[in-house]
């Protein structure tokens, strides 16, 4: 007879979050000025709460649709056609999920079978590989670096070469990226685009930070390869809504139908009263996103100014809200020796990019998704922490 009872093998090979173990760490230091997690600074546009409380006033407190009120899909459908030239029928083709997270998780699971393997380029969010784990499939790493993490055509077909046993079904796509903030053009994804349909990969794009693209036009691969891609987004970003938890899955009808029955099973439904609020942001919520986008790009400015003052290399950050900066050489430790030590020290907290995957050992992540007051207290603790410390 056993002595314990079961536990799935899958969840034990998991672990929470390094980033938010980090997070709750620091947050006993006294004074400790935190850049560590990716939510913007920005409250919710009152407009968009107006709507939710009128919400809840005319009682809205029902479940929705599996897939979520059409009017939202509709509205959904209306504003990533305006802005990214991307063409899904409300009806059939769009979910609404309980945030981009759900939808990265009901998308692993609807295209991976037990012994795929995944294309993961890195660093990357450490979020999706727990759940390819417990889809009891493999990540197969592509690490970016010695490129300063821009992925290439080149580094795909690599990586499908020398896994010639792997049955590599899908690939993972972030971009504009947490934690570099790189992102790529047209050019670069027209590029990408003929290996992964020669090889027919599904491709999971996660393109959750596209309103914050700055240097260029986001341009979404679904553009190019629609039938191979399901595209997660959502307003989170965008709009300041993480706590709404509104999501979106787009892919064509077939597959959506398929991921429709793994999402129900999750979750049900989203939220009715945020999925009332999120009407109101993609409907009306454009002058919001640009004015969030302009603020960023400021601080982003300004970070990389300062940065480049107490020569740190940063990695090309030309959207989200982060800075990937490497170790300076004067440290001999680990990057999560040096971002505690800087917590400890000099009360900022930075996140290590050991937890992103390889690639990121020798670098920290900086979230400028705070104020400008607040990041120049960030950067004068920072270079305070360098000058006790360089040789």
């Amino acid at each position: 007879m056993k002595n314990e009872r079961n536990i799935n093998e899958q969840v034990t090979k998991i672990a929470v979050s390094g980033i938010r173990q980090f997070d709750e760490e620091v947050s006993q230091i006294p004074d400790i000025l935190k850049l560590t997690l990716g939510e913007p600074d920005f409250n919710t546009p009152e407009h968009v709460k107006d709507a939710a409380i009128t919400a809840i006033q005319e009682n809205y407190s029902h479940y929705t649709g599996m897939a979520g009120l059409l009017e939202l899909r509709q509205a959904a459908s209306k504003y990533f056609a305006k802005h990214y030239q991307l063409n899904y029928n409300a009806e059939d083709e769009i979910l609404v999920t309980v945030g981009a997270t759900e939808a990265i998780a009901s998308a692993i699971t609807t295209v991976t079978n037990v012994g795929d393997a995944v294309l993961v380029p890195t660093p990357i969010f450490p979020a999706y590989l727990p759940l390819i784990t417990l889809n009891h499939a493999t990540p197969i790493f592509i690490n970016t670096e010695a490129n300063d993490f821009v992925l290439t055509p080149e580094m795909i077909q690599e990586a499908i070469d020398t896994h010639p046993d792997a049955n590599i079904t899908a690939i993972i796509l972030n971009y504009p990226s947490n934690p570099t903030g790189v992102t790529y053009n047209e050019a670069e994804l027209r590029a990408m685009a003929t290996v992964l349909k020669a090889n027919n990969l599904w491709i999971i794009s996660d393109e959750i930070y596209s309103a914050l693209s700055f240097d260029q036009p986001h341009f979404s691969i679904a553009n190019l390869l629609r039938d191979q891609t399901i595209l997660v987004n959502g307003l989170s970003k965008s709009h300041a809504m993480t706590g709404w938890r509104i999501g979106f899955l787009m892919a064509p009808k077939k597959i959506t139908a398929e991921l429709k029955k793994v999402h129900q099973y999750y979750v049900t439904a989203a939220t009715t009263i945020s999925q009332k609020a999120g009407i109101e942001a993609l409907n009306n919520g454009d002058d919001d996103t640009e004015y969030m986008k302009q603020e960023y790009i400021k601080r982003r400015n300004f970070c990389l100014t300062e940065l480049k003052a107490m020569n740190y290399q940063v990695a090309r950050p030309n959207g989200a809200f982060y800075l990937f900066i490497k170790l300076p050489d004067w440290f001999h430790g680990t990057a999560i020796e040096f971002t505690r030590q800087l917590a400890h020290e000099n009360k900022l907290a930075l996140i290590s990019g050991e937890g992103f995957g390889p690639g990121g050992e020798r670098y920290f992540r900086l979230s400028y998704a705070a104020s400008l007051e607040s990041l120049k207290k960030a950067m004068a603790r920072l270079k305070a922490f360098t000058q006790a410390h360089e040789q």
